[in-house]
């Protein structure tokens, strides 16, 4: 079964070394530099969406706001980010990879700055929602870079191992947290995270030096330049492509709502209704994002090992039973804190997978369109339930409700995946 383009020609290199870091040990260092650039760029960009989670309940508890309110600013950034990306994505195929992403990571980084200055929770509201832009439109315009850098019998493995960068990012919040909470009043402190949240703008010096547009990038917009045969904003969704876009839109959906359902609640989850204190959930979600890590690289392995649609179908059934024990059983925190690494571990292994399996799925001309939106309409709804979960945990337990929507997510995201084509080892070409 095949949803891609029927003209687009379709080659797949043979994968001869299976280790994870075979992709490492056979590249240039331009291939080297994009890909620690990236990999920087993706910490940074996770560290600087998890510190709203961690500070949730301080800003609850010092401007009155419910849950659900609370949420809804997770919300505003997520479905901001839908937009962000599709246009970001877009602009990447117009003016290149790299410059989009230091765009991207300028804009995102001035208004984590804003977050820190607001006085009220209206204007933190605002202040995540245009941050949000920057925020999806650096995603769509790295992943892209990402996959066009790497050959494609090493892509899944190179892009997931960057993905990997994210619980990097995560565990730097955590210590930010347990930091400056310590140090500082709670009323004090939620600011000088945001202030952190900043840090991604001292990488587009970096990237500005160090990191070269992909051939067949530049190489397709010389070709568009010429013909004046640019893509269109809108053409993912004319035949053939149209399909493609819908089940992966649908794919990303589930795999980013049960993410989100997880994880943005789970540090209000430890302290709400398992009664720890901000300091003592510290090691609870430590071995969370340890978990994680490993999940990222071992999903990066078994994305060239199993195919991109392999990992998705295990990790998600893996994700939804998980989730189940974590939040329903009568657990001491003990075994709670145990429960962790694998619930970091399938919440977030598959998604080594998805960068790859999305610029495999479009030719060169629309794949910055067509990945940022797919991903980022994903991030959209999937910002929905961060606001969905807050909002019926004031008719029933937080565990009941973080439960609900992950597992409606992650079946949607199994169905979807189902559905799509296995990608593994397609060449891309200049078309």
């Amino acid at each position: 079964m095949t949803t891609a383009d029927p003209n687009q020609r379709i080659e797949r290199a043979e994968i001869e070394d299976t280790s994870l870091l075979a992709f490492y040990r056979d590249m240039n260092a331009p291939e080297r530099r994009t890909f620690w650039a990236c990999a920087a760029g993706w910490a940074l960009d996770g560290m600087d969406f998890m510190i709203y989670p961690l500070v949730i309940g301080t800003i609850i508890a010092l401007w009155k706001v419910d849950a659900a309110s609370a949420g809804l600013a997770g919300t505003v950034t997520l479905l901001a980010s839908a937009i962000g990306g599709w246009l970001g994505g877009h602009l990447s195929d117009h003016i290149g990879r790299v410059r989009t992403l230091q765009i991207t990571i300028i804009w995102f980084s001035f208004f984590s700055l804003v977050c820190a200055v607001v006085q009220n929770f209206d204007q933190l509201l605002i202040a995540r929602a245009v941050l949000g832009l920057g925020f999806g439109g650096e995603w769509a315009a790295g992943a892209v870079l990402m996959g066009e850098a790497i050959r494609p019998q090493y892509r899944g493995r190179a892009v997931g191992s960057v993905q990997s960068g994210w619980a990097v990012g995560w565990g730097l919040a955590v210590l930010s947290q347990a930091i400056l909470f310590s140090l500082l009043p709670a009323e004090t402190a939620w600011r000088w995270m945001f202030v952190i949240g900043a840090l991604p703008a001292l990488l587009v010096f970096y990237i500005r030096r160090s990191v070269t547009e992909p051939e067949i990038a530049a190489e397709a917009r010389a070709r568009h330049a010429e013909t004046g045969s640019h893509p269109k904003l809108w053409e993912i969704f004319t035949f053939p492509m149209v399909k493609t876009t819908i089940l992966a839109s649908l794919m990303a959906t589930g795999c980013q709502g049960g993410y989100y359902a997880v994880t943005f609640w789970v540090p209000q989850f430890l302290t709400k209704e398992r009664h720890l204190s901000i300091v003592g959930s510290t090691g609870y979600l430590s071995t969370l994002i340890i978990g994680s890590f490993i999940g990222y690289l071992t999903g990066a392995w078994l994305a060239d090992r199993i195919g991109r649609r392999n990992l998705f179908l295990i990790f998600s059934l893996g994700a939804m039973a998980v989730v189940l024990l974590y939040t329903q059983l009568p657990l001491t925190n003990e075994i709670l804190w145990v429960l962790g690494f694998p619930l970091g571990f399938f919440a977030s292994g598959y998604f080594s997978g998805i960068g790859a399996f999305l610029t495999e799925l479009y030719p060169t001309r629309l794949r910055g369109s067509g990945q940022g939106f797919c991903y980022n309409f994903g991030r959209g709804i999937g910002a929905l339930f961060p606001f969905l979960v807050g909002a019926l945990s004031a008719t029933t337990s937080l565990a009941n409700a973080i439960a609900m929507f992950a597992v409606v997510a992650y079946a949607l995201f199994f169905i979807a995946a189902f559905a799509l084509p296995e990608t593994r080892g397609r060449v891309l070409h200049a078309d």
